[in-house]
């Protein structure tokens, strides 16, 4: 009986669907009906056909797979001019079995000569192993690392801080985790790679000013003023962050950091310091660019640095408010998904920062060598001498070669000779995407054990070669 009333209601409702629905309906159910009508049909056709076994062994005979790392043209710059390094990285370093005076490497402060710092690191193998096994927020973090992430904070004078197990991937989330695509930054044209790539997966629109140029800096702070000024509400939901180095990678350059902080403050910014090479390098304690200029640290939002150079560790760290750091926890991609630091470098860290705090005569010490280096390498024939007295990081130019690919080859045949000669120094290398790219130059990196025979010698060294070659 249900059925036999139900009939009527099934064929009105196909009548409504076929003769009173619109036409492109009508078109569009026959073109599904026919579609699925010729899979089932183009399907039926070839279920029958198989391949026969002399067909399968010759499609298996003939495959060839392919490579799992694609061939690389001989003439590629990555294997040109390679060197090989054995033993210890310290003052001196074996390069293509030449001993040579180190100033290549970033190990400003000698630690590598503290006996006590591997002691330590060995020991917290046999606790912990080699290995944290996982990302900080899932099962990641040991008591080692919460220990360094207090001690870092109590030294920098912050509330708190978070270390990162990539000095790379600590500026590079750290600015994304805050700047979206709706913020403005303002930033420095010689910024390191690490904070260009930040900046590039933050989306926010980027504004480049001069190098250390204040007056550029602020004649484009007045500028986007104006643009706020003709669209208010925009402007009332718009960020606006100042990034900048305390002592620039690209060119051992320091920058203005009081004149930032006052800008900061009259067009309302958000000021993020990367102390990559200031920290542990300059000022009283080695708390950096704030430090050595006496600017507060409150005045700055955020102070991210690695832990990959005066340190001699591996990763970096940020410290700030508790509101700053905790929102990286959550945000900061190279935290939430990378495997934090191993405890024994962890605890090497940590071991650093108990020498930080028990003998500051180290940074007094890296001041005065970085000093003596600097006067005598301006005294150089063929080349310039560029970066501030206190850096630990100093760049030497070309004095008559302005050429880019020119420049690289001259500068990398002498660095060749030098370490020939037992003196080890690179030419500073950049990949073709940077922003900016920086004239190329010889990088020489300041070691607190150098004594004066070494600048001595050094600087001879350099003066030969680059008077034979350049």
């Amino acid at each position: 009986m249900l059925q036999a009333e139900s009939s009527p209601y099934i064929f009105s409702v196909l009548y409504d669907i076929i003769f009173q629905a619109p036409t492109y309906v009508i078109f569009l159910e026959l073109s599904l009906l026919l579609l699925v009508i010729w899979i089932i049909i183009h399907k039926q056709s070839n279920g029958g056909k198989h391949l026969t076994q002399k067909q399968k062994e010759e499609i298996i005979k003939n495959w060839v797979s392919e490579p799992l790392v694609a061939e690389i043209d001989e003439n590629h710059p990555a294997l040109q001019n390679n060197h090989i390094v054995d033993g210890p990285i310290g003052k001196f370093i074996t390069v293509d079995g030449i001993k040579c005076l180190n100033m290549a490497t970033h190990n400003y402060l000698g630690l590598e000569e503290y006996p006590k710092i591997k002691e330590n690191a060995i020991n917290c193998i046999h606790k912990y192993g080699v290995g944290s096994c996982g990302p900080r927020g899932f099962y990641g973090t040991v008591d080692v690392h919460l220990e360094l992430e207090e001690r870092l904070a109590k030294f920098m004078d912050q509330e708190e801080a978070v270390v990162y197990s990539y000095a790379f991937s600590t500026v590079a989330s750290a600015i994304p985790a805050y700047c979206k695509r709706t913020d403005i930054i303002f930033a420095d044209e010689c910024i390191n790679f690490a904070i260009q790539k930040g900046i590039d997966a933050s989306r926010s629109k980027v504004v480049y000013f001069k190098h250390n140029d204040m007056r550029d800096l602020e004649k484009k702070l007045q500028e986007q003023a104006k643009a706020d000024q003709k669209n208010p509400k925009k402007a009332a939901k718009t960020r606006r962050f100042l990034i900048v180095e305390g002592i620039y990678m690209n060119t051992g350059e320091m920058c203005p950091l009081r004149e930032l902080v006052e800008l900061r403050a009259k067009y309302k910014l958000r000021l993020f310091l990367d102390e990559t090479v200031s920290f542990g390098t300059i000022g009283k304690s080695g708390h950096g660019i704030t430090e050595l200029l006496c600017v507060d640290i409150k005045e700055v939002d955020l102070i991210s640095a690695s832990l990959e150079n005066a340190v001699e560790s591996i990763g970096g760290f940020c410290v700030g408010s508790h509101f700053i750091v905790e929102h990286q926890r959550l945000s900061g991609l190279g935290y939430c998904f990378s495997a934090s630091q191993p405890p024994l470098l962890t605890q090497a860290a940590i071991s650093a920062l108990d020498i930080f705090e028990q003998e500051p005569r180290i940074f007094e010490q890296l001041n005065d060598v970085a000093e003596k280096v600097d006067e005598q390498f301006r005294y150089f024939t063929k080349l310039e001498l560029k970066g501030h007295p206190l850096s630990p990081v100093k760049h030497l130019y070309l004095k008559h070669v302005d050429d880019l690919e020119e420049s690289e080859k001259i500068l990398r045949k002498i660095a060749d000779e030098c370490m020939k000669k037992g003196l080890a120094v690179v030419a500073a290398e950049y990949l073709p995407i940077e922003k900016f790219p920086p004239k190329r130059s010889l990088r020489i990196t300041v070691n607190r054990l150098l004594t004066a025979d070494d600048i001595s010698n050094a600087y001879k060294i350099i003066e030969e070669v680059s008077k034979s070659i350049a």
